[in-house]
């Protein structure tokens, strides 16, 4: 099958001159919660807790995912009625959006938002809705129609506990919801800029269907669907094809987003898209080398799947020290996009990019 090597893959262009480093944020804000008629809070009232105002001098990476976790964690809870009608599809939603997880879309979301200058309070509908839309792009995978699995975060999977069809509507209705949030007004705390955050989400809006779609992470799936089980040899640039948009995209999603809600130039966003880029290609290599060097308990999920799938992998091509030295690469790269920010606000974001290439599970 002939694939024209797309615009995203073109993930480790450099850029020759630095960025002045980002403007310094602006000092957070308190905002008081609030009931609705569901007896849900407000989604406006969490965001005044999406972040401290000032980062500790030494970068507690642990912390900072803890932290951006629980908010993120709160958002998610809030957004999705429980017991209320129709009772099977709201259980099934919450079930998968609050399985756990590391939030790290979320925290790129949140962290791209703050390298720009940004208040992270700005972005945490955004946060909340990326981390919808990757829960979604998980239940669907797990489909037996997919890669038909089991366990997922350590759980058994949605269609296991609630059957396919109600799964697939999960699917269907976490990506309406996560329009709903990034669009809903109430969404976001007061103090954004009247004049130019409607224009903001707008093109934050058009970056999240885009990543997803028949551009993006759906556009990953099919050709990995193809590609899984065949018996001609997969050339290194459709897996990468595969990769940079079955993962990567959202990845992009997640941080490019955040960088508009911010209030990011054109060049900020574009470099934090370069990053995103390499470290979105750099999780799928890490997992592909987890799958086959892990256990099912320490991953959350089946390991060895993909071998037993003969699914196209990283170290099923380059083997296994070729493909850590590829992560080492992708790794640079991405430092290399943070070279122009603010170090302090760049600190999440670096350790982001570190986190992903040395996880564990």
């Amino acid at each position: 099958m002939a694939m024209a090597f797309h615009p995203l893959a073109a993930s480790r262009v450099r850029l020759a001159p630095l960025l002045p480093a980002a403007a310094a944020a602006a000092p957070s804000s308190s905002s008081v919660a609030a009931h609705h008629h569901h007896h849900r809070r407000r989604f406006s009232a969490i965001v005044a807790t999406a972040a401290p105002a000032s980062a500790p001098t030494v970068f507690d990476f642990n912390a900072y995912m803890g932290e951006r976790a629980e908010t993120v964690n709160r958002a998610l809870d809030a957004a999705i009625p429980a017991g209320e009608p129709p009772a099977a599809l709201h259980e099934a939603m919450r079930y998968s959006l609050l399985a756990g997880g590391k939030r790290v879309r979320p925290a790129l979301c949140l962290a791209a938002c703050g390298v720009v200058g940004g208040r992270e309070a700005w972005a945490l509908a955004p946060a909340a809705a990326v981390e919808m839309v990757h829960t979604m792009s998980l239940v669907h995978d797990d489909l037996p129609c997919m890669d038909d699995d089991d366990l997922r975060r350590g759980k058994p999977t949605c269609h296991v506990v609630y059957g396919e069809p109600i799964a697939v509507l999960t699917g269907d209705a976490l990506l309406s919801l996560a329009f709903h949030h990034v669009a809903s007004v109430g969404s976001y705390p007061p103090d954004v800029d009247p004049e130019k955050h409607p224009a903001r989400v707008v093109r934050a809006i058009f970056e999240l269907a885009r990543c997803i779609g028949s551009e993006g992470l759906v556009a990953g799936q099919v050709v990995d669907l193809e590609m899984t089980g065949t018996s001609e040899v997969v050339p290194l640039e459709r897996l990468e094809y595969i990769h940079l948009h079955k993962t990567a995209a959202l990845l992009e999603a997640s941080v490019v987003i955040g960088a508009i809600i911010g209030g990011g130039t054109d060049a900020q966003i574009e470099r934090l898209r370069k990053y995103a880029r390499s470290i979105g290609l750099l999780f799928q290599v890490v997992d592909d080398i987890l799958d086959v060097t892990k256990s099912s308990e320490e991953l959350g999920k089946t390991a060895g799947k993909d071998l037993a799938t003969d699914k196209t992998t990283y170290p099923k091509l380059l083997g296994l020290e070729k493909s850590r030295e590829f992560a080492e690469k992708l790794l640079s790269d991405a430092k290399e996009q943070l070279a122009g920010f603010d170090k302090e606000k760049a600190a999440p974001l670096l350790h982001l990019a570190y986190y992903i290439a040395h996880r564990q599970n």
